[in-house]
């Protein structure tokens, strides 16, 4: 029962320093997104920089970029937010270098989704907004269906070649809030993490705590029993 007890001590004090771990990962994580959403805003990255983005460094990074919108590719991707449930318009911009960028445009309500409903501006436009990494393969138990026009993440290579989108960079930018009132929705970007860590932290160390007690309660009353 000894070394039982001793085991089983062990293995919740580790689980509870690696809650600790990871309340320091996540403190920072934190830290540095704010940091990036409220950092001044700059250029998207271009094709030169592409393979070293990551999401560690580069996720809601507040940036800008110039072109012109194709509308015939848009497409809508099922989202829930804040306004309700609907569709993130994701619709790709094409840069006077050439290259690509998807744009998700914002938030448009279910029985807002036809084209008519949205606001589509001509000519060249100036987008800024918050750089995300590409959702490859779908939701939970729900996959993309590109040939059924059903869409449940923004996986940017997959949209990109559903569409025949050239050169498209490998992220996509949630676009900032632009006219009041007007459709679709930009701006609705959460950018927030749970952090419980601590209160793993402390619920794993006050387990270990409990054993050991109870432990050394038993053992101690058996032994005066001898």
């Amino acid at each position: 029962m000894a070394l039982a007890s001793v085991a089983g001590v062990v293995v919740l004090l580790g689980l509870g320093i690696w809650q600790v771990q990871r309340l320091a990962w996540k403190t920072d994580l934190i830290a540095r997104v704010e940091a990036r959403v409220s950092a001044p805003v700059m250029p998207a990255p271009g094709p030169d920089g592409w393979a070293a983005i990551n999401a560690q460094s580069d996720e809601y990074r507040h940036v800008a970029v110039s072109g012109s919108f194709d509308y015939t590719d848009e497409v809508l991707v099922q989202a829930v937010t804040t306004q309700g449930s609907g569709f993130w318009v994701m619709t790709p911009l094409t840069t006077p270098d050439g290259w690509s960028v998807w744009i998700n445009r914002g938030f448009v309500p279910s029985d807002r989704r036809e084209a008519a409903d949205r606001a589509r501006p001509d000519g060249a436009q100036q987008i800024t907004g918050l750089l995300r990494i590409t959702q490859p393969d779908g939701a939970f138990l729900r996959a993309n269906d590109p040939a059924g026009g059903r869409w449940f993440s923004r996986d940017v290579a997959a949209l990109s070649q559903n569409f025949a989108v050239s050169d498209p960079a490998p992220y996509f930018i949630d676009a900032d809030a632009r006219q009041a009132g007007q459709l679709p929705v930009g701006g609705l970007t959460v950018v927030s993490f749970r952090n419980s860590h601590l209160s793993y932290a402390l619920t794993w160390f006050a387990m270990a705590a409990g054993l050991a007690a109870g432990a050394f309660y038993v053992l101690r009353r058996d032994r005066s029993q001898d």
